[in-house]
């Protein structure tokens, strides 16, 4: 398959309309997309990503207004964080609409909403005919793309198009909350960190572990994701590293000696961004040992840790 590479919003969204598969820049990560109204192009990204079917995808919209399109019964919780929160890198878990497939929900009859505040993507989703539903644009269990260019490293050849745009700001995934139940949960942190949704809703718990058996009401709680081919070594801060041949290191503080290549992140947003990016440079590289310093938990270092942990396959 060719895969067209594209700066411009207007001609992704006619190739998405036309029932194809497109990657378009978020401000988190970039998404892989596909229209709810289109089964085939849905089954496709499945099959390009090689995910499970039984991990639900998120679905974006442009604007609250498209709300109603993708879900039902929006709490006073949930429209709480909406106010606050939308556009931004926030997903709601929502009582889906009969317009959502459940090839999207994965069987769920809840749905995960979101509206991201890249202006690229906005204006890419506005000239999409419909919801569009998006996981990240990476083979499924590898470290997420936050570049055009990691996206075709990984699709290049499987998708139709990449809508080109600048590299993503966050690099972490969005936060997610359920709001379809009496009380919120948080189901995946993120850059919008428990702190300030609890500023908003004091109420909110936590949740980040899913139970066997039970059904993920959304990404990044069932299946391994965000490995990179090096082995991960996680290690608390002002943890002595003796430093392995041919490893890596990555983390606030300053790298250990014998490293062959070091990330020295000035602060936690920079660990974020560079994470990701950092694995994958990492892979080209044939490293074989990455040390990662676990942040505090707290803020955005409740992302960073959750993301490594699941990387390190110890969650």
């Amino acid at each position: 398959m060719h895969t067209t590479l594209t700066d411009s919003a207007e001609e992704a969204a006619r190739i998405l309309n036309a029932g194809q598969v497109v990657a378009f820049p978020t401000e988190t990560v970039y998404g892989l997309g596909a229209s709810i109204q289109r089964p085939e192009a849905i089954r496709q990204l499945f099959e390009a990503k090689g995910r499970p079917g039984d991990n639900p995808l998120i679905v974006h919209i442009y604007s609250i207004e498209q709300l109603p399109e993708v879900a039902t019964e929006i709490n006073p919780a949930a429209k709480k964080l909406i106010e606050r929160f939308f556009p931004g890198p926030l997903t709601l878990v929502l009582k889906k609409s009969p317009q959502v497939p459940f090839s999207v929900t994965a069987g769920l009859e809840t749905v995960g909403v979101r509206c991201p505040a890249n202006p690229v993507a906005r204006e890419f989703l506005r000239q999409c005919n419909s919801p569009v539903a998006a996981p990240s644009a990476n083979l499924s269990g590898r470290p997420s793309a936050t570049s055009w260019e990691t996206v075709y490293e990984d699709l290049g050849g499987k998708i139709s198009c990449i809508l080109k745009g600048e590299a993503s700001t966050i690099g972490l995934e969005s936060t997610i909350v359920d709001c379809s139940g009496s009380e919120p949960i948080l189901l995946r942190a993120g850059a919008i960190t428990l702190e300030q949704l609890q500023a908003v809703l004091p109420v909110i718990s936590t949740r980040t572990t899913h139970k066997s058996g039970e059904a993920p009401k959304s990404p990044g709680l069932k299946y391994p994701h965000y490995a990179p081919k090096a082995s991960l070594q996680l290690c608390e801060s002002g943890e002595t590293i003796t430093a392995q041949p041919s490893s890596a290191y990555i983390g606030l503080s300053p790298a250990p000696e014998g490293v062959v290549k070091a990330m020295v992140c000035g602060n936690l947003e920079a660990y974020g961004r560079e994470l990701f990016s950092f694995f994958r440079l990492c892979d080209t590289e044939r490293i074989r040992l990455i040390y990662c310093e676990l942040p505090a938990n707290q803020g955005l270092g409740r992302a960073i840790r959750d993301r490594l942990m699941r990387a390190a396959g110890k969650a």
